[in-house]
């Protein structure tokens, strides 16, 4: 016989704490942005130039992750197409988050990607690289028109596949002779242009806009607004909003944080009957965006990057009840180099996957203390911090993302 699961449905049919559950979701546009309006406000005026058929100063966002750039950039976006259908100008906006797998990962399927959202059509693979981009140009400057793309997450784009792609992007106005482009790249990384060509910085860089984190007292009113419309009448208890809200100010005031922690507190209560969110559903509620944080770094980050986390995840497994679980740099090189054979890929120097630890080390999915070794230098011993219970997962995806 079946397991019964009609009370289980009727419960959510019945039960639910919610009126409008995607309001604290990442794709809702809000009718108002509490505390960015000077932002909004400087980007509007460098992009009202589109109205009157010019094309704007490329321009360059960046801020942590949830503090309004995204949003900021299309509710601008929206504001000026509304504006235009008024006057009868006619401007496109291209919009690519550049952190989506097989989408922003080479430089091909990049432009692969570009070329079909403007209707264009283009094989996966297959192609060389410098027909990819005649093709692109094609398509653009098939007709007078002025076209803005947005790149989200460029940082992440550049970090997979280098800044080369941005530089054609950023000279190809001195190929067009029908159409004009503009770019607007945002970035959680707010040293990202530091780091990249001094050519593409000037070019892609000609204005530049910082969005502040938000602090504990702006993020509760951005949470007050979006519960009065996300949750039923009194389905909050008091101070869950304001232990939301200080959970995210210190993840740098990350709005997007505090709105998931919101809305996953109200699931779980919700699948366990309750009438009302409460305190310690904030706490559950972080444990799992905790775990479900280290996952979508691991499947995000580039092969490299997954070579040498999966290089100690298997030097843990052999060291355990050896020494504690701990090794050093060398062990770590070693093990990655016959890895990188294994599956043909080009290894990196040791400085370089050096660099690669202390990235992981700061993400936090490794402890690596530096040991001074005498006279033979120092080097770092290394322990594995990823909660046991997610040990497996992790594992299992890097097998299969490198194909092991």
């Amino acid at each position: 016989m079946g397991v019964e699961l009609g009370n289980i449905f009727d419960s959510a049919i019945n039960n639910s704490l919610f009126q409008n559950k995607g309001v604290l979701q990442v794709r809702y546009t809000p009718e108002s942005i509490p505390h960015r309006d000077e932002q909004i406000k400087s980007i509007a005026s460098i992009l009202a130039s589109t109205l009157r058929g010019e094309r704007p100063s490329n321009l360059f966002v960046y801020g942590k992750t949830g503090t309004g750039k995204t949003l900021s950039i299309q509710y601008v976006q929206d504001e000026l197409m509304k504006k235009a259908e008024e006057l009868g100008v006619e401007i496109k906006f291209e919009y690519l988050n550049c952190k989506l797998k097989k989408v922003a990962d080479t430089e091909y399927r990049i432009v692969a990607a570009l070329i079909r959202q403007l209707g264009g059509t283009i094989p996966t693979t297959g192609l060389p690289t410098d027909q990819v981009w005649s093709k692109f140009i094609e398509l653009v400057d098939s007709k007078k028109q002025l076209i803005v793309f947005i790149f989200d997450e460029i940082d992440s784009a550049v970090k997979k596949i280098s800044d080369g792609f941005l530089y054609s992007l950023t000279r190809l106005n001195s190929e067009l002779s029908n159409a004009q482009i503009s770019l607007i790249g945002i970035s959680n990384d707010v040293t990202f242009l530091e780091n990249i060509d001094p050519r593409v910085r000037s070019s892609l860089g000609e204005e530049e806009f910082v969005f502040p984190p938000y602090n504990a007292i702006q993020l509760q009113e951005i949470l007050n607004n979006r519960c009065e419309k996300a949750f039923k009448e009194g389905a909050i208890a008091d101070g869950v909003v304001a232990k939301c809200a200080a959970y995210a100010a210190r993840e740098h005031g990350d709005a997007r944080r505090a709105l998931d922690l919101l809305r996953i507190a109200g699931e779980l209560s919700e699948r366990e009957g309750k009438k009302l969110v409460e305190e310690d559903y904030i706490d559950l509620a972080n444990n799992k965006m905790e775990r479900d944080k280290i996952l979508d770094i691991v499947d995000s980050e580039p092969k490299q990057f997954q070579l040498v986390l999966y290089s100690i995840i298997q030097l843990t497994k052999k060291a355990k009840g050896e020494d504690g679980d701990k090794f050093f740099t060398g062990d770590v090189y070693n093990y990655y180099q016959e890895l990188c054979g294994d599956t043909k890929t080009d290894p990196l120097t040791q400085r370089r996957i050096s660099d690669i630890l202390a990235e992981i080390d700061m993400l936090g999915l490794i402890n690596a203390k530096v040991i001074s070794k005498g006279r033979h230098g120092r080097t770092r011993e290394i322990k594995l911090s990823i909660p046991s219970n997610l040990f497996d997962k992790v594992e299992a995806m890097l097998v299969d993302s490198l194909g092991i």
